[in-house]
């Protein structure tokens, strides 16, 4: 099946922590472009506080292995909004804590049930930036990534990417961006962006798994 995946897999602690370790990756290589982007209509710091929050979730993991999916996303969760500035930490921490609350205990976790997981952790993130799809953030990457997951991991990947291409035409309408007004519109979002970097790096998890079983 496309995404790395076969029906009926399911994916444990290590799978996850891969995942984290694999977006700290992308951030960190993308922190520059982050910061471009968010030179435009942010404060130029996105690049800086993703790096510095993935790479000390990076360094959580490894220390103190958590030992179920869930726990895996708490864990990242609070260390990103311990160590991210600005919005980003508790939009990001928010997303990876409601997302791993919801998978609660479970030694395994099938994709589906992870889809279901972040859907509801993307509300919560809407709920406490009080922000919608098309209003130039996040969750323009986030809302369509966490519905196609519920098909395939690659689904998840294209549609986060188109989700963060499609704010460019966008005025903002929320956040640091919003105060620009008209002069938002021809920039692509960084959160959009890092977002979809979050679901890049889950889709070539996925594929690493396939190839490794």
């Amino acid at each position: 099946m496309p995404g790395g995946e076969t029906s009926g897999e399911t994916y444990g602690a290590e799978f996850f922590r891969d995942w984290l370790t694999a977006a700290a990756g992308a951030v960190d290589r993308e922190a520059d472009r982050l910061t471009e982007l968010d030179s435009a209509i942010g404060d130029a710091d996105h690049g800086v506080n993703m790096k510095r929050g993935f790479a000390a979730v990076r360094t959580a993991l490894e220390k103190e292995p958590p030992g179920t999916p869930g726990a895996v996303l708490v864990a990242a969760g609070r260390q990103l909004i311990s160590t991210v500035g600005g919005a980003s930490g508790p939009l990001y921490g928010t997303l990876l804590r409601r997302a791993g609350k919801a998978l609660g205990d479970a030694e395994r976790i099938s994709r589906p049930t992870l889809a279901e997981a972040l859907t509801a952790a993307v509300a919560a993130v809407a709920q406490l930036g009080g922000a919608r799809p098309g209003d130039k953030t996040m969750l323009d990457a986030l809302v369509p990534a966490a519905e196609a997951l519920g098909t395939s991991f690659a689904a998840a990947r294209e549609a986060a990417e188109a989700g963060a291409l499609a704010t460019v035409p966008l005025r903002a309408r929320k956040g640091r961006a919003s105060y620009l007004g008209e002069r938002s519109i021809g920039h692509q979002d960084p959160g959009a962006t890092s977002s979809a970097l979050l679901f890049a790096a889950l889709a070539e998890t996925a594929e690493s798994a396939e190839v490794a079983g």
